[in-house]
Parts: C-alpha cells; structure tokens; sequence
C-alpha cells in the first residue's frame, strides 16, 4: 500500500504525541500522581492513538478505492 507522503507525516506527528502522552503517563506514575490526573492523561494518549488509526485506515481505504486492481493484487481487496 502506498500512503501519501503528507498522510505518512501526520501519522508520524501523531504518534509521536502519543508517545509523549504515553511516556508522561508513566512519569505521573513515578510521581505518585493523583490518578485521576494520570487516567486522564492515558485518556489523550488513547484519543492521539484512535486519531492515528483512523487516519490510516482512511487513507489505506482511499488507497484501495483508487486503484482496486493494484490493492486486489497486493492482498488488500476491497471485499476485505
């Protein structure tokens, strides 16, 4: 499957915030933070996760629609 380059790029933003939401979620953890503070910062990272996803679905959906022949032959049929 071939993503856009601009779609490859958000993606990458996108997880990368999550990363950081993720790594923070562990430092409140180290901190002895309240855990509702903690809970909701996994909540952001869950959201930046779940935005990642379906951006890439999206695009990999738009990908197969485009040229169904090619994403048939590559194991990505619609039908699928």
């Amino acid at each position: 499957m071939e993503l856009p380059v601009e779609t490859v790029e958000d993606l990458k933003k996108r997880l990368r915030r999550a990363q950081g939401q993720v790594q923070g979620v562990v430092q409140m953890l180290d901190d002895g933070r309240d855990c509702r503070d903690v809970l909701t910062q996994l909540s952001a990272a869950t959201k930046a996760l779940e935005q990642a996803g379906f951006l890439l679905v999206a695009a990999g959906l738009t990908w197969c629609v485009s040229d169904p022949e090619r994403a048939a032959s590559e194991g990505f049929a619609i039908e699928q």
